[in-house]
């Protein structure tokens, strides 16, 4: 039978200590998950990890399965940005990014998927700069679009034991990641103007997306990247580096 709610399902949630990873923790516990919160500043009952360090990943996993027996889902919604034009980018500063929201996407696959049981699901958190390029955005562009073709060909690879990858894209969503540019004059009005709902949206809805994909009402859902981004993708992206530029100068 399907359900919004899985059998003893247990769901390692990385990133789950602030924003969208803290929404989805609270919706997967009210529809019966048992949680794994995963941060690297995780609340007192999860598991510090660094998704940029390999041996950080595998011990995580090795943790849960110790304690819990093993897990049937995994949400990885760590990330990272930066902001500054290519040609005056920091190379340190630009593999930093990609560490995060790229390589640590890798490595969460890597071990998530040699561990979780068959017939679970990983679900990865993307972005619409993955389809949408910004200026200044370079780093988080790149390694958004890289983690949907990484989604589709660990799709490919973990299929065969019935493990479904997907991923999901929003578009603008207040958090404390994002907060901070809301406050530069343009920036809002910049994502709104071309946002056809008009409107930003809220840290639930997209982890109502997420306990979706973990469901098995989406049991033959795998390979995907959804856009959840109040139609943002239709129009073009605001042009944050020269509305920060133009701030600060």
């Amino acid at each position: 039978m399907k359900s919004d709610e899985r059998q003893n399902a247990v769901t390692v949630v990385i990133g789950g200590a602030s924003g969208i990873g803290a929404a989805t923790v609270a919706d997967l516990r009210a529809h019966g998950h048992e949680v794994v919160v995963a941060d690297l500043a995780p609340p007192a009952d999860g598991i510090a990890v660094d998704v940029a360090d390999e041996p950080s990943v595998a011990a995580l996993f090795e943790a849960v399965v110790e304690q819990h027996g093993g897990f049937t889902g995994v949400v990885n919604c760590a990330g990272v940005s930066t902001l500054s034009a290519i040609v005056d980018h920091d190379a340190a500063e630009f593999r930093r990014v990609v560490d995060v929201c790229l390589t640590g996407a890798f490595l969460v696959l890597k071990h998530g998927g040699a561990r979780v049981t068959d017939g679970g699901a990983i679900v990865s958190l993307s972005s619409l700069n993955a389809r949408q390029p910004g200026t200044g955005m370079a780093a988080y562009c790149s390694a958004k679009a890289g983690l949907v073709m990484l989604t589709q060909v660990a799709a490919l690879e973990l299929a065969p034991r019935g493990v479904r990858v997907n991923a999901v894209s929003p578009g603008l969503v207040v958090t404390p990641l994002t907060a901070p540019a809301m406050d530069i004059p343009g920036v809002r009005d910049g994502y709104l103007d071309n946002t056809p709902l008009g409107r930003s949206g809220e840290p639930g809805e997209i982890a109502a997306l997420l306990r979706f994909l973990l469901s098995e009402d989406a049991a033959w859902i795998t390979g995907e990247n959804i856009d959840v981004n109040g139609g943002a993708h239709l129009q073009r992206y605001p042009d944050l580096h020269g509305l920060v530029m133009k701030a600060f100068s």
